[in-house]
């Protein structure tokens, strides 16, 4: 049986803002969708889609999942996030290979953008 990594669900009150969001900030198109729903990228798209799930209830709490997304430019990186409608959380770590921050999505899912040397 072959098993392959076909997607990210991510659920949100207002599909249309968080998938606006992250298709501007990855340059990832709109494909197919379910009614109420929004996929970004295709089934057969070498990345795995993003989906946007609707729910009712806003997210509480940390997630315990989140993207790594890797930008040339950290600072150019952040002023996008924010100029998207995102924000920084002020979590900032450096390593040996590189910066890390924290920034959340419209609907506060975090994530972690990365410059690396």
């Amino acid at each position: 049986m072959a098993n392959r990594w076909a997607g990210v669900t991510v659920d949100c009150v207002d599909v249309a803002r968080v998938a606006g969001f992250w298709s501007a900030l990855l340059d990832r198109p709109q494909g197919p969708s379910e009614p109420g729903w929004i996929y970004l990228g295709h089934r057969d798209d070498p990345q795995p889609r993003l989906v946007f799930q609707p729910v009712a209830e806003p997210k509480r709490g940390k997630v315990r999942l989140h993207l790594d997304i890797a930008v040339d430019d950290i600072e150019r990186g952040m002023a996008q996030v924010i100029a998207l409608g995102g924000r920084f959380t002020g979590e900032r770590h450096a390593y040996d290979e590189g910066v890390v921050v924290v920034m959340t999505d419209p609907e506060d899912h975090e994530f972690c953008m990365a410059q690396y040397y």
